[in-house]
């Protein structure tokens, strides 16, 4: 048994979307503020929370249409008649479905659940809604309150026009009360009808008892784990603990020795009761001569009784202290050990994540003392699955450490004897993160990409889910290069606001450089992620299925056919001699072109996509020379359009060596077409190493002061554009939250 995949209505920032989960571990990843605290608290409060619901968590567009269910009920006359149905409320109200898939042999763990009598296996559903208990009695706890807002309210107009009282409306209401008229109730779903999200029948009546007791354990980590110990706020009854805590919760549970002792905990006991009988003795002795000075005042007196010490040795007290867990600094030498709070944070984190999951796990397999079995039904007690929710586990963690633990925590969940080679049993692992060396470490079908929907017309923020499985799960050329591509580079490409795709290391190396010169852009986080023309296209799906706000910054690469041979070869760029484009980013994907006129010419507007945040640039004619002689030239890369743009500079680099020093012999050409020539010769000859010319030129010059080639400046001021918009879009949303 597994979840299959559970749809999010209603939920903050998730108006709709459907969540896939992998049969092991789900990544939920996205930029900031895209969803997936949305998706995580939704699990948690559903699942495990459900008294702690506010009315923030309904999705802020809706309280419109909640607040006008109040006017309605304001503005109603005396004697009519009001609709208190439900159905008034049910296109708002938070909501997850959760979708199992269910074996024809665990029929026995969802019998409760089973909605019709010929259904024999496979998706199951359950609607957990958050939803009024009692709309008549809502209805006149509301209308009691606004008439007596009302009422104070006229009686000091004249005083204060501005004044108001609780509650204003609707929202404000709930803003106070909610959690005392509404609760989450639970419905069965029609399997047939899992495509989309259904409606409930009208005469739906909600389950009495809890639909996963006893089929899904949940189990969470938070994100906040405070393990510095500075927090004036942190108590003992926190769910975040150290590691000692957590030892002595799991020695409590597991393994204390007064629970159905063996042989070995009966020597322990032993042992102990006599250590206590000599330490007895030592404190009576230590006492006699003070407990002597008491006697002499006559206390306790005539007939009360004699003062006697009595130490107690308990088991689990004798972990309670700080230093019951020490970290040795050197085996041959175990006196040198510190308490755990002088280790590192990222240490301490790594293993207390750890061992909360080993403890999970435990409890689930029942392991220990305190657990009852019998053999006629020894799984009496296990559910079919469980799931564990970790929020940000990368917090104070170094990035080899990341890839650690996310390579052992499934491993940690499954290593007992009835899960590693059963699937009686099934665990589901779902995280949350922002850390691309975790993204790295999985399978890249695991993903979850949460996208940020940018609403028009002063709507709300909303995001949808990409399941990476269908971009990634396929097995053609493209999608392995993608894998590939990404698992040998970097994930952060998850997590950007924007994306830019350039042609080699010169433009990988200069391009943050230009990015600097627009202020709008340096507050993002943008991936710039290094792939050739001839290779840009082939993370097309992933582009276009993320949706991310992407520059392609690449080479116009302008080819001739040879009519000897038929072949194409590079050639200069030059306009209306039916040259081509090599660029198969150009030719095929955007502005799916290959005629070089056309490209040249193309207007701006025409580079992006019809649909989405794409844009691509590539060179464009640059005019030079005096102003009253004026030439165009054409060039071929970005290394020749820098220069041509940068001239002045490059002039002064008279001492270069390599590709500069021919950049430089080129630049001091009088004549202005003979030293585009000679830079297109330098940056197609064989020998040329364009990543020696970036290295050099960050040594010979500050690259703050180079001009941006214009195709570049152009690109990134469509991207600052955009970004600027989504930023404003944001900004407005969050306004509007407070």
């Amino acid at each position: 048994m597994n979840i299959k995949f559970i749809d999010v209505l209603n939920f903050r920032k998730l108006k709709k979307c459907r969540i896939e989960f992998s049969l092991k571990e789900t990544l939920l990843v996205g930029a900031n503020n895209s969803g997936k605290t949305s998706a995580m608290d939704a699990l948690i409060l559903f699942f495990k929370a459900k008294s702690k619901f506010t009315a923030k968590d309904f999705t802020l567009s809706n309280w419109k249409d909640i607040n006008s269910i109040g006017e309605k009920w304001i503005n109603a006359q005396k004697d009519e008649e009001i609709d208190l149905s439900l159905k008034n409320w049910e296109d708002f109200l938070p909501s997850i479905d959760v979708w199992l898939d269910v074996e024809p042999n665990e029929l026995h763990y969802v019998h409760h659940l089973i909605p019709t009598l010929d259904w024999a296996g496979g998706l199951l559903g359950v609607r957990l809604r958050y939803e009024p208990t009692n709309i008549e009695e809502l209805y006149l706890e509301f209308i009691d309150k606004i008439e007596s807002s009302q009422a104070i309210v006229s009686s000091r107009k004249s005083k204060n026009g501005d004044f108001k009282m609780w509650p204003k409306d609707m929202w404000d209401f709930l803003d106070i009360r909610i959690n005392n008229f509404f609760s989450v109730k639970t419905y069965l779903l029609n399997p047939d009808l899992n495509n989309d999200i259904q409606k409930l029948p009208e005469n739906g009546i909600p389950l009495e008892s809890e639909a996963f007791n006893g089929l899904i354990k949940v189990d969470i980590i938070n994100a906040q784990r405070r393990f510095s110990g500075t927090n004036p706020e942190e108590t003992e009854s926190s769910n975040i603990k150290n590691l000692s805590s957590q030892l002595r919760d799991y020695y409590d549970k597991h393994l204390d020795p007064f629970e159905n002792p063996t042989p070995n905990d009966v020597n322990a006991l032993a042992a102990i009761q006599e250590a206590k009988k000599i330490f007895d003795t030592n404190l009576k002795d230590s006492f006699k001569s003070s407990l002597g000075e008491l006697e002499l005042l006559n206390y306790p007196g005539f007939g009360n009784p004699k003062i006697t010490l009595s130490s107690k040795f308990n088991t689990v007290e004798s972990l309670n202290h700080e230093s019951s867990v020490q970290y040795s600094l050197d085996e041959n030498h175990p006196e040198l050990s510190l308490p755990e709070k002088y280790n590192g944070l990222g240490y301490q984190n790594l293993i207390s994540i750890i061992f909360k999951l080993i403890r999970f796990r435990d409890e689930w397999m029942q392991v220990g003392k305190s657990y009852k079995r019998t053999s006629e039904n020894p799984d009496n007690d296990f559910e079919p699955l469980h799931l564990v929710l970790i929020e940000e586990p990368e917090a104070h963690l170094h990035a080899q450490v990341q890839q650690v633990f996310i390579n052992q925590a499934y491993n940690v969940l499954r290593n007992n004897a009835n899960l590693k080679d059963s699937s009686r049993f099934s665990t589901q692992l779902v995280i949350s993160t922002h850390s691309n060396h975790i993204a790295h470490e999985v399978d890249l079908t695991s993903l979850r990409y949460f996208k940020r929907n940018i609403a028009n017309n002063g709507e709300i923020n909303t995001s949808t889910v990409i399941n990476l499985s269908e971009t990634f799960g396929t097995e053609d050329d493209t999608t392995r290069f993608a894998i590939r591509y990404l698992k040998t580079t970097h994930c952060d490409v998850f997590f950007a606001d924007a994306v830019i795709l350039v042609e080699g290391p010169v433009e990988r190396m200069l391009v943050p450089y230009f990015i600097k010169k627009h202020k709008n852009l340096s507050n993002c986080y943008i991936s710039i992620l290094e792939i050739g023309g001839s290779h840009a296209h082939r993370l097309k799906p992933l582009i276009e299925s993320l949706g991310v706000i992407s520059l392609i910054i690449t080479d116009i690469d302008s080819i001739y056919k040879k009519e000897e041979s038929g072949r194409w070869n590079k050639i200069q760029p030059e306009k209306k001699k039916g040259y081509k484009t090599g660029n198969d980013t150009l030719k095929n994907w955007l502005p799916n072109e290959d005629d070089l006129d056309k490209l040249v010419e193309l207007p701006e507007e025409n580079k992006c996509h019809k649909s989405l945040p794409i844009k691509v640039a590539y060179q464009i004619p640059i005019i030079l020379g005096e102003q009253e002689i004026r030439t165009e030239v054409h060039p071929y890369t970005f290394e020749d359009s820098l220069v041509m743009e940068n001239q002045t500079l490059f002039k002064a680099f008279s001492g270069a060596t390599g590709l500069i020093k021919k950049m430089y012999k080129a630049s001091m050409e009088p004549d202005i077409n003979e030293g585009a020539r000679k830079m297109y010769e330098a940056i197609t000859a064989k020998s040329v190493k364009k990543a020696d010319f970036a290295l050099e030129l960050l040594f010979l010059e500050e690259p703050n002061k180079l001009e941006t080639p214009l195709y570049i400046k152009q690109g990134l001021g469509w991207l600052e554009e955009k970004l600027l918009n989504k930023s404003t879009e944001l900004s407005l949303n969050q306004i509007s939250k407070s």
